[in-house]
């Protein structure tokens, strides 16, 4: 019996839509547990590699965050050009087998080359996915279905420490494996081999599944044709909002540094003031995002989805905001309580907290954005965001703690300086942000309605339209 299509209910389902979305998450899964699982398992790789600790701090965000940034402009590029889903199972692909290389890597060049293939892998994920579901779902939908997709990032990040916590453990009873046809390898390298294979399978179930959506809201030029993609136009639109952007990008680049210092230091600094051990750290954090960090971010993407529903155009900036409010608090105060609880408790409220930028931030560019831009004006964001919040936030909270308090166990005097500082800034720009977006969408949408839609499924030659969906399946 073939399944209904959608334009035969009384209203959309949107079954094969949350089918693409889940599918995005799990990719997402996988991206997180692939970047995030080398962070705990720093000694035996530092004793094997015979590396220094800057050299890791190099594979860990340099390597990483500099080619996932940069990158992520002309593959973005692409992805407002191609079809997306081919360009998503290349990039699943490619981090894939770069995160099995990482096992395979006998010295430090060879991790940093490999390091630096999963960044440019993974920055063909999250512009591609953000332009695909503002083609799926309707403006006030957006937020809970990019919500529901930036799940898998705390997910991811939970698995990948709970993953290092028990490859600690491990570690304690076996030094090597002995495995078919590869041979005797250490431990932490079975650990890069088991979660990067998989994703291999993941980009497979991906391009035979996942068509490219029609794209709507495609903008024309004076003359009625559809404006080319062209990077040169997206930094132009992005400059026609500057305001808007400016408070955009920066305002929820200086969250993401929270969120980012949270992420990076908070093992660090309950092993060296609560006493934990690495594997007691790994565990601990792991549950937390698995926890707070999926619940905060449905909620930041569920606030502005209920906002934009009650007429409130800057729904997404304004769940930002409210968000940002909520986490100075804890952010702040976590480091400075003495009873261990007490700091875990506010902990789980600042993860809580620092998660909704992740669907607002995405939901906000995708409402204001034309479909030719989108994923490019997301590359931006990501490229401004890696860049303030993962590489100048975390080296900050360790200059402050080397040079000025000097003393590795003040690291959390250092976050709260850093975390104080950054949500405050956040909390401002986010604030001055929301007339400035109300203005720029309003511009943007009596824009549209002057121009009738146009209808990229007779055009787009790139689309897999020999590709069925879940719908078309008998």
């Amino acid at each position: 019996m073939a399944i209904a299509s959608r334009n035969t209910l009384s209203k959309p389902s949107y079954v094969y839509e949350w089918y693409v979305v889940l599918i995005c998450m799990l990719a997402y899964v996988f991206s997180f547990v692939d970047r995030q699982v080398l962070a705990l398992m720093i000694e035996p790789i530092k004793r094997d590699l015979q590396i220094s600790d800057t050299q890791f701090s190099l594979l860990q965000g340099f390597a990483f965050s500099l080619f996932y940034a940069v990158m992520g402009m002309p593959i973005a590029y692409l992805a407002d050009r191609f079809a997306r889903p081919r360009i998503i199972a290349i990039g699943i692909a490619l981090w894939s087998l770069a995160t099995a290389a990482c096992g395979a890597s006998q010295n430090f060049l060879q991790m940093f080359v490999a390091r630096m293939g999963v960044g440019v892998g993974e920055a063909a994920l999250s512009p591609a996915t953000y332009s695909m579901l503002s083609d799926l779902f309707p403006r006030e939908r957006l937020g809970r279905a990019v919500g529901v997709y930036s799940l898998g990032s705390f997910i991811g990040g939970g698995m990948a420490f709970l993953i290092g916590g028990y490859v600690i453990g491990l570690l304690k009873q076996m030094a090597t494996v002995t495995i078919p046809v590869i041979g005797t390898i250490r431990s932490w390298q079975v650990t890069f081999l088991i979660v990067g294979l998989p994703g291999i399978l993941i980009a497979l179930v991906f391009i035979l599944t996942v068509r490219n959506p029609q794209r709507k809201g495609l903008t024309r030029d004076a003359t009625g044709q559809q404006e080319r993609v062209s990077m040169v136009r997206a930094l132009r639109f992005i400059g026609s909002h500057r305001k808007t952007f400016s408070c955009h990008y920066l305002g929820f680049s200086f969250y993401a540094m929270t969120l980012y210092c949270l992420m990076s230091w908070t093992p660090a600094f309950y092993i060296r003031h609560f006493g934990f051990t690495p594997m007691q750290a790994g565990y601990t954090l792991g549950t937390i995002l698995l926890v707070a960090n999926t619940t905060g971010v449905f909620a930041g993407g569920w606030l502005s989805d209920t906002l934009l529903k009650r007429g409130r155009t800057d729904g997404p900036m304004l769940a930002g905001l409210i968000g940002a409010i909520g986490l100075l608090l804890p952010a702040v105060a976590f480091t400075q309580v003495e009873n261990l609880n007490a700091s875990l408790a506010l902990l789980v409220v600042a993860m809580f907290f620092a998660s909704f930028p992740l669907p607002t931030s995405t939901a906000a560019m995708q409402m204001l954005a034309p479909n030719q831009m989108r994923a490019q004006i997301s590359a931006v964001f990501l490229l401004v965001s890696n860049l303030i919040g993962l590489g100048v936030g975390t080296t900050v909270v360790a200059l402050i703690t080397d040079k000025v308090l000097v003393s590795p166990k003040a690291v959390g005097v250092s976050m709260s300086i850093v975390n104080l500082v950054a949500t405050l800034l956040a909390i401002f720009l986010l604030w001055l942000g929301r007339a400035h977006f109300r203005r720029s969408v309003s511009h943007e949408d009596q824009h549209k309605a002057r121009a009738p839609e146009y209808d990229s499924s007779k055009h787009d030659t790139t689309s897999p339209t020999n590709i069925p969906t879940p719908q078309e399946i008998s």
